[in-house]
């Protein structure tokens, strides 16, 4: 079990603006993640000891505890808080949407990961997204209905269920709490009515979402309001009699592939009919005597996960007569220059393995790591540019939401889940007379090599819209292990900036002796290769940042990371950290 030390004092959070002008539309995107308030709070902790449930939204949270109480296990209760959240936090969770979950099975120590993310109608062209004269067109790849990609939230769940519940829940009787939800309604606060603020120009584009969303004036729903949402309530009852397939192949389907074909696009119901989940085995990387399990691509975040940390295995984090100690610009410095070799991977090599070859075990190999950590100064920054000059990937010119859960059960089982509908309420659209948000998801492809999305991030070919294709994904749903047991559950929303959250959480975790909670609410930073620019948080001191300038870093401080809320298993229980960026969260147990 990892060490406890007494809970220090954490600084608080604020937000800021911006970091690049091709990340304009994620910054938009994203604010939602944080309160529209000068301060927020620490994370927040709870101990337990016969399970643990962190989510961004209280009410899920609990729905996640009282299946535990009921004696469910870990999958049980996250599917049911997966289905709570698509009703209490609608910018995020979602049927509309796609994710990734990594499930830890005390039963004959076993991992497996479940990949629900969308996937590409069979209609779509490599160049849908550009221009007539071949440039990225970002309004047809987010804000139309092309960017709508066939959502497989529905079939990942319930997979999950059927394959690893404790058989002791329907799938119903997990929908329950969300069906309750939908009818009863919720109050709008915290994070529901930050981001209703936030995102009521994208929601007002379209009447099915305006009628839910929206006051008969025209204004959002405000504090002292309910959000009621009938036709998901609905939507929900029919998946609970009929099972996952009356959503891919019956009268749902059939709305959905009319509205998103109403704004434009071109999925259609046998789209929705082909969908499947797919179970794989899950990324595995080890890091200083841990196991690291975790998502393989469609998503890049396992691999650029394990990635980093194999170049920052050979670096004596922690140790402050190394320099290396937490906080120091040394330390930073070493952490910032191996996130850049990773994305640059990322951009040039990952895409959907199922439909390009991606020298996975390669990327992820020791040797590799060595390879890479032997191009780091240790006293200078190397420009991007410097890196890969010739990539396919590299522009020739000069988002997002997401959630993330954990849950772990006193038998031993654990889960990290991640999904998302990309920008804040996706492309804002809800299927005619369903109530589901529907995902602007596409727009992760690359639409040509070099042109960012609206993350910033760019690729090659490896990541280029094709059919039936799942776009690159940066979530990174990880559990990490020691001598077969999960000793961390981590993940967060955020982007292009998960992976680094998640990297992050691990280093103060493992490397500087934190606990779960202080881990979570320390200050991060962030490089994704391209911009060529270090984002940091507020909370970052004035000479660190300029320590880390002298070293040739250029730094900007930007928003706040995704919220990582994340779960440790400790000689005194289950530590559950919620964390504090998000408002409305909670960490609670048993």
């Amino acid at each position: 079990m990892l060490h406890i030390i007494p809970l220090t004092v954490v600084a608080a959070i604020t937000l800021a603006t911006t970091w690049t002008a091709a990340s304009n539309a994620y910054a938009q995107t994203t604010q939602a993640d944080t309160a529209p308030s000068t301060h927020l709070p620490s994370a927040q902790a709870n101990m337990a000891s016969r399970g643990m449930v962190a989510s961004q939204d209280s009410y899920a949270t609990r729905v996640g505890v009282e299946i535990l109480e009921k004696g469910g296990n870990a999958v049980d209760a996250a599917v049911a808080v997966g289905f709570t959240l698509a009703v209490t936090m609608p910018r995020a969770g979602n049927l509309g949407g796609g994710g990734f979950m990594v499930i830890h099975l005390a039963d004959g120590n076993r991992d497996t990961v479940i990949d629900y993310r969308e996937s590409a109608p069979a209609a779509i062209t490599r160049d849908i997204f550009l221009h007539a004269n071949g440039e990225a067109n970002p309004e047809k790849s987010r804000n139309s209905g092309l960017a709508v990609g066939v959502p497989g939230t529905v079939a990942g769940l319930a997979m999950a269920r059927d394959k690893y519940g404790s058989g002791k829940f329907t799938l119903a009787q997990l929908i329950a709490p969300a069906i309750r939800f939908a009818r009863q309604g919720v109050p709008v606060e915290n994070d529901l009515f930050d981001s209703l603020q936030l995102s009521a120009a994208r929601l007002s584009r379209w009447p099915s979402a305006a009628r839910i969303f929206t006051r008969r004036d025209g204004t959002p729903l405000t504090q002292g309001d309910r959000l009621v949402q009938n036709d998901l309530a609905a939507s929900l009852e029919e998946i609970a009699r009929g099972g996952p397939r009356t959503f891919y192949d019956g009268p749902l389907s059939t709305s959905i592939a009319a509205s998103v074909r109403e704004a434009g696009g071109i999925m259609t119901a046998d789209d929705l009919r082909a969908y499947r989940a797919i179970e794989r085995a899950p990324l595995r990387g080890t890091y200083r005597g841990y196991d690291i399990v975790s998502m393989p691509p469609p998503s890049s975040g396992g691999t650029l996960l394990v990635q980093i940390l194999n170049i920052l295995e050979g670096f004596p984090l922690g140790s402050a007569s190394a320099g290396l100690g937490y906080g120091s610009p040394d330390a930073l410095h070493v952490m910032i220059e191996a996130m850049k070799l990773a994305y640059a991977d990322r951009a040039e090599f990952l895409g959907d393995s199922d439909a390009v070859d991606v020298p996975l075990m390669r990327l992820i190999s020791k040797q590799h790591g060595n390879a890479l950590r032997a191009e780091i100064n240790p006293i200078r920054a190397r420009g991007s540019r410097e890196l890969r000059p010739n990539s396919p990937a590299t522009p020739s010119g000069s988002g997002g939401n997401t959630t993330h859960y954990s849950v772990m059960d006193k038998d031993g089982n654990a889960v990290a889940n991640t999904y998302s509908l990309n920008f804040n309420y996706g492309l804002g659209l809800v299927a005619e007379g369903t109530g589901i948000l529907l995902n602007n998801t596409l727009d992760d492809f690359a639409a040509k090599p070099g042109a960012p999305n609206a993350f910033g991030l760019v690729g090659s070919a490896a990541n280029a819209p094709g059919p039936n294709k799942r776009p690159l994904s940066s979530m990174t749903p990880t559990i990490v292990l020691k001598d077969g047991k999960p000793q961390i559950v981590t993940g967060a929303p955020g982007g292009s900036r998960i992976i680094t959250a998640v990297l992050q959480v691990i280093v103060n975790v493992i490397d500087f002796r934190q606990t779960i909670t202080d881990a979570v609410a320390a200050p991060r930073l962030h490089h994704q290769w391209l911009p060529d620019q270090v984002l940091v948080e507020r909370t970052f001191p004035a000479d660190t940042i300029k320590a880390l300038e002298a070293k040739g870093h250029t730094v900007r401080v930007g928003a706040p990371s995704g919220a990582a809320h994340s779960i440790a298993a400790t000689n005194r229980g289950f530590e559950g950290a919620a964390d504090g960026r998000a408002r409305g969260a909670l960490a609670a147990g048993l």
